[in-house]
């Protein structure tokens, strides 16, 4: 299905761990964008709009960023992932204030 559907060659196994460190990093770095704010400011409304605003930055640089390694357009890939992006953290914030009471 990889070769004929999607065009894409079977993954090279002797690259498994390089790709699980990079997975990893990128995790470490996604999650630690939203937190900066609040390391940085110390009033917690101040800090969370901060957090939203570079939240939102971070996901649009990326997503240009895949838009270009990817052979797509920049800003429209940019869009998608900070409108997906977006509607995923605010889902996670609700959540999170339905069970935090």
């Amino acid at each position: 299905m990889m070769r004929f559907e999607l065009g894409l060659e079977k993954p090279d196994s002797s690259r498994a761990p390089a790709s699980a460190l990079t997975i990893g990093a990128s995790y470490i770095v996604g999650g630690v964008i939203p937190l900066v704010s609040y390391m940085l400011i110390a009033e917690p409304a101040r800090a969370l709009y901060a957090s939203i605003v570079l939240t939102l930055v971070a996901l649009a640089a990326f997503g240009g960023v895949k838009g270009s390694l990817t052979g797509g357009r920049p800003v429209r890939a940019a869009v998608q992932t900070v409108v997906i992006g977006g509607i995923a953290a605010a889902v996670a914030f609700a959540i999170a204030r339905l069970v935090s009471g």
